[in-house]
Protein backbone atom coordinates (compact mmCIF):
# COMPACT_ATOMS: atom_id res chain seq x y z
CA UNK A 1 0.00 0.00 0.00
CA UNK A 2 1.02 3.35 -1.04
CA UNK A 3 1.86 5.52 1.98
CA UNK A 4 0.91 9.21 -0.12
CA UNK A 5 -1.79 12.01 1.01
CA UNK A 6 -2.38 15.15 -1.15
CA UNK A 7 -3.81 18.04 0.99
CA UNK A 8 -5.26 21.70 -0.15
CA UNK A 9 -5.44 24.73 2.20
CA UNK A 10 -7.00 27.82 0.81
CA UNK A 11 -7.26 31.25 2.67
CA UNK A 12 -7.68 34.97 2.19
CA UNK A 13 -3.82 35.05 2.68
CA UNK A 14 -2.86 31.95 1.04
CA UNK A 15 -3.61 28.69 -1.75
CA UNK A 16 -1.43 25.42 -1.12
CA UNK A 17 -1.48 22.10 -2.46
CA UNK A 18 0.72 19.60 -0.88
CA UNK A 19 1.25 16.34 -1.71
CA UNK A 20 3.38 13.73 -0.08
CA UNK A 21 4.76 10.01 -0.79
CA UNK A 22 6.14 8.63 2.91
CA UNK A 23 7.96 5.70 0.85
CA UNK A 24 9.39 7.77 -1.81
CA UNK A 25 13.19 8.45 -3.50
CA UNK A 26 13.83 11.92 -2.23
CA UNK A 27 12.28 13.78 -5.28
CA UNK A 28 10.64 17.00 -4.88
CA UNK A 29 8.74 19.51 -7.31
CA UNK A 30 8.04 22.81 -5.25
CA UNK A 31 6.96 26.41 -6.31
CA UNK A 32 6.45 28.67 -3.30
CA UNK A 33 7.06 32.48 -4.06
CA UNK A 34 9.87 32.24 -1.03
CA UNK A 35 13.48 31.42 -2.45
CA UNK A 36 14.77 30.22 0.77
CA UNK A 37 11.93 28.03 1.67
CA UNK A 38 11.23 26.39 -1.51
CA UNK A 39 15.25 25.58 -0.97
CA UNK A 40 14.37 24.25 2.51
CA UNK A 41 11.35 22.09 1.30
CA UNK A 42 13.45 20.57 -1.09
CA UNK A 43 15.75 19.31 1.80
CA UNK A 44 13.10 17.83 3.40
CA UNK A 45 12.57 15.28 0.22
CA UNK A 46 15.87 14.84 -0.45
CA UNK A 47 17.11 14.09 3.10
CA UNK A 48 13.79 12.80 4.51
CA UNK A 49 13.40 10.28 1.30
CA UNK A 50 9.72 11.97 1.04
CA UNK A 51 8.24 12.56 -2.60
CA UNK A 52 7.06 16.24 -2.30
CA UNK A 53 4.95 17.90 -4.58
CA UNK A 54 4.27 21.54 -3.25
CA UNK A 55 2.44 24.47 -5.05
CA UNK A 56 2.13 27.71 -2.75
CA UNK A 57 0.84 31.41 -3.01
CA UNK A 58 0.73 33.98 -0.56
CA UNK A 59 0.86 37.56 0.51
CA UNK A 60 4.26 37.81 0.89
CA UNK A 61 3.95 41.30 -0.53
CA UNK A 62 3.03 41.50 3.46
CA UNK A 63 5.88 39.51 4.31
CA UNK A 64 6.41 35.33 4.36
CA UNK A 65 4.69 34.91 7.76
CA UNK A 66 1.33 33.20 6.55
CA UNK A 67 2.70 31.61 3.68
CA UNK A 68 5.65 29.54 5.56
CA UNK A 69 2.96 28.80 8.94
CA UNK A 70 0.45 27.72 6.33
CA UNK A 71 3.06 25.21 4.15
CA UNK A 72 3.79 23.70 7.93
CA UNK A 73 0.14 23.26 8.11
CA UNK A 74 -0.35 21.97 4.99
CA UNK A 75 2.77 19.33 4.64
CA UNK A 76 1.65 18.55 8.75
CA UNK A 77 -1.77 17.17 7.34
CA UNK A 78 -0.55 15.59 4.49
CA UNK A 79 2.72 13.89 6.71
CA UNK A 80 -0.20 12.72 9.07
CA UNK A 81 -2.88 11.88 6.43
CA UNK A 82 -0.34 9.67 4.84
CA UNK A 83 0.69 7.80 8.02
CA UNK A 84 -2.66 6.72 8.20
CA UNK A 85 -3.06 4.54 11.40
CA UNK A 86 0.77 4.36 11.91
CA UNK A 87 0.86 0.34 12.45
CA UNK A 88 4.20 -1.05 11.99
CA UNK A 89 6.26 2.58 11.93
CA UNK A 90 9.69 2.90 13.90
CA UNK A 91 7.45 5.92 16.00
CA UNK A 92 11.05 8.23 16.95
CA UNK A 93 13.39 9.59 15.12
CA UNK A 94 16.12 11.85 15.95
CA UNK A 95 19.52 13.47 14.16
CA UNK A 96 22.16 15.11 15.03
CA UNK A 97 23.84 17.25 12.21
CA UNK A 98 26.79 19.12 11.38
CA UNK A 99 26.92 21.74 8.32
CA UNK A 100 30.33 23.72 8.86
CA UNK A 101 30.16 25.25 12.12
CA UNK A 102 26.99 24.53 12.41
CA UNK A 103 25.43 21.56 14.24
CA UNK A 104 21.88 20.51 15.47
CA UNK A 105 19.75 17.48 17.15
CA UNK A 106 16.49 17.33 16.24
CA UNK A 107 14.66 14.66 17.57
CA UNK A 108 10.63 13.36 16.74
CA UNK A 109 7.64 11.20 18.15
CA UNK A 110 4.68 10.50 16.41
CA UNK A 111 2.90 10.46 19.42
CA UNK A 112 -0.34 11.96 18.18
CA UNK A 113 0.44 14.53 21.16
CA UNK A 114 1.30 17.56 20.08
CA UNK A 115 4.75 19.35 21.39
CA UNK A 116 6.95 21.47 20.38
CA UNK A 117 10.82 22.65 21.52
CA UNK A 118 12.64 25.23 19.73
CA UNK A 119 15.89 25.58 21.80
CA UNK A 120 17.42 27.43 18.61
CA UNK A 121 18.59 31.19 19.84
CA UNK A 122 19.16 32.97 16.48
CA UNK A 123 18.87 36.50 16.54
CA UNK A 124 15.58 38.48 14.06
CA UNK A 125 17.60 38.66 10.80
CA UNK A 126 17.19 37.85 6.94
CA UNK A 127 18.44 35.22 4.90
CA UNK A 128 17.87 35.71 1.45
CA UNK A 129 14.35 36.47 1.04
CA UNK A 130 13.47 34.88 4.10
CA UNK A 131 12.93 35.98 7.98
CA UNK A 132 14.91 33.79 10.28
CA UNK A 133 12.24 33.84 12.84
CA UNK A 134 9.95 31.84 10.59
CA UNK A 135 12.28 28.45 10.71
CA UNK A 136 10.05 28.38 13.94
CA UNK A 137 7.04 29.27 12.56
CA UNK A 138 7.16 26.77 9.87
CA UNK A 139 8.17 23.99 12.33
CA UNK A 140 5.66 25.30 15.35
CA UNK A 141 2.69 24.55 12.74
CA UNK A 142 3.69 21.39 11.44
CA UNK A 143 3.80 20.20 14.56
CA UNK A 144 0.47 21.14 15.54
CA UNK A 145 -0.95 19.76 12.81
CA UNK A 146 0.68 16.51 12.27
CA UNK A 147 0.52 16.38 15.73
CA UNK A 148 4.16 15.19 16.73
CA UNK A 149 6.28 15.69 19.43
CA UNK A 150 9.15 17.68 18.35
CA UNK A 151 12.15 19.02 19.35
CA UNK A 152 15.23 21.35 18.12
CA UNK A 153 18.77 22.19 19.94
CA UNK A 154 21.30 24.18 18.43
CA UNK A 155 24.18 22.48 19.34
CA UNK A 156 26.80 25.02 17.57
CA UNK A 157 26.53 27.70 15.13
CA UNK A 158 27.10 31.38 14.14
CA UNK A 159 26.31 31.36 9.80
CA UNK A 160 22.42 31.90 10.32
CA UNK A 161 21.80 29.98 6.56
CA UNK A 162 23.36 26.93 8.46
CA UNK A 163 22.12 26.83 11.38
CA UNK A 164 18.05 26.72 10.09
CA UNK A 165 19.16 24.65 6.73
CA UNK A 166 20.79 21.87 8.97
CA UNK A 167 17.06 22.14 11.33
CA UNK A 168 15.29 21.23 8.14
CA UNK A 169 18.30 18.62 7.11
CA UNK A 170 18.16 17.09 10.74
CA UNK A 171 14.46 17.60 10.64
CA UNK A 172 14.40 15.70 7.39
CA UNK A 173 16.17 12.74 8.93
CA UNK A 174 14.47 12.34 11.69
CA UNK A 175 11.24 12.20 9.94
CA UNK A 176 12.51 9.64 7.38
CA UNK A 177 13.40 7.35 10.41
CA UNK A 178 10.57 8.04 12.30
CA UNK A 179 7.80 7.26 9.93
CA UNK A 180 10.39 3.97 8.37
CA UNK A 181 8.04 0.56 8.69
CA UNK A 182 9.85 -1.49 11.22
CA UNK A 183 9.84 -5.45 10.33
CA UNK A 184 9.94 -6.16 13.81
CA UNK A 185 6.82 -3.97 14.95
CA UNK A 186 3.55 -5.33 15.26
CA UNK A 187 0.77 -3.10 15.25
CA UNK A 188 1.47 0.26 16.88
CA UNK A 189 4.30 1.18 18.34
CA UNK A 190 2.51 2.39 22.42
CA UNK A 191 1.74 0.04 24.65
CA UNK A 192 -1.52 2.07 24.59
CA UNK A 193 -2.24 0.06 21.20
CA UNK A 194 -2.97 3.95 19.33
CA UNK A 195 -1.13 6.67 18.39
CA UNK A 196 -4.02 9.00 18.63
CA UNK A 197 -3.51 11.31 20.67
CA UNK A 198 -4.81 11.59 24.36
Amino acid sequence: MTRHSEVERQTGETRIRVAVTLDGTGKSDVETPIGFLTHMLEQIARHGLLDIVVDAFGDTHIDGHHTTEDLGVALGWAVDEALGDKVGVRRYGAATLPMDEACVTCALDLSGRPHFVWNVPIPKARVGDFDTELAEVFFEAFARSAKVNLHFHLVAGENLHHIIEVCFKAFARALREAVEIDPRVTGVPSTKGTLGGG
